[in-house]
């Protein structure tokens, strides 16, 4: 039987990407994306890039990668003071990995226009989460991601930018994805980002940056509930501000 011949009675299908038909932005702005190889072979050069300019630039210095459990899903959290936050936290997660790590995006804010979207979903790889409509749904599709075995959540559980630098309260949306759940949070603390790019700020500064990774946490023993999600944020919180102290 040669290469073009089928088996009698098999039948052969094609099914096209199912965002085939959309223009440019809605591909952009959709969740989950197509495996598209140019987006693929985008993302890859980019992340060598920023790697690249993150170590030479800005010495940035990550401690503790050991923790990360490569190969299971898990969430990354961590202190918010920059947009260099985000491709920093992705930078810890080997190469190999790149396209299924997902920071959390604030939908209103990354994907607003064609520019920012294109970074955001590209570059990036966020995961567009809408904070004041449709906030519950974006929880969902979280789970949704958790569930597939090897994908990694990035979540800034302050919710938005420190214009101080200091940890602020950790919002309890974490704790909704975190309880009850046998899916490992990682907590971490990024030293210098605020003195390197501060709110406001359009040029990065040329600070050292020290990515700093604790100990992988499981909250699969608290039931879901509003006195578990409290309590989660307040203890991740807790572990972000210690591994800020500490090291």
């Amino acid at each position: 039987m040669t290469s073009t011949e089928m088996p009698e009675g098999s039948a052969w299908t094609y099914e096209p990407a199912a965002d085939r038909d959309q223009r440019l932005s809605e591909l952009l702005q959709g969740f989950p994306r197509e495996p598209h190889l140019w987006m693929y072979a985008l993302r890859t050069a980019a992340a060598l890039i920023i790697r690249a300019w993150l170590r030479l630039y800005h010495r940035y210095e990550i401690i503790g990668a050991e923790r990360l459990p490569i190969g299971s899903s898990f969430i990354l959290v961590a202190n918010h003071q920059s947009h260099l936050d985000a491709p920093c936290l992705v930078s810890s997660i080997p190469l190999r990995y790149l396209h299924r790590a997902f920071p959390a995006a604030a939908a209103d804010y990354f994907f607003k226009g064609l520019p920012s979207s294109a970074f955001s979903s590209i570059v990036v790889n966020g995961l567009p989460f809408r904070r004041k409509a449709r906030g519950a749904a974006s929880l969902v599709l979280c789970r949704e991601l958790l569930r597939n075995d090897g994908n990694i959540l990035i979540i800034f559980p302050e919710g938005t930018r420190s214009t101080s630098g200091e940890l602020g309260t950790f919002r309890p949306g974490i704790g909704h994805l975190a309880a009850g759940s046998e899916v490992q949070v990682i907590p971490c603390y990024l030293r210098g980002a605020h003195r390197a790019l501060p709110k406001g700020a359009a040029v990065p500064r040329p600070r050292k940056l020290t990515l700093c990774i604790g100990e992988p946490r499981s909250y699969a023993a608290l039931p879901p509930g509003k006195d578990s999600y409290n309590r989660i944020a307040a203890d991740l919180e807790a572990a972000v501000r210690k591994l800020g102290t500490d090291t």
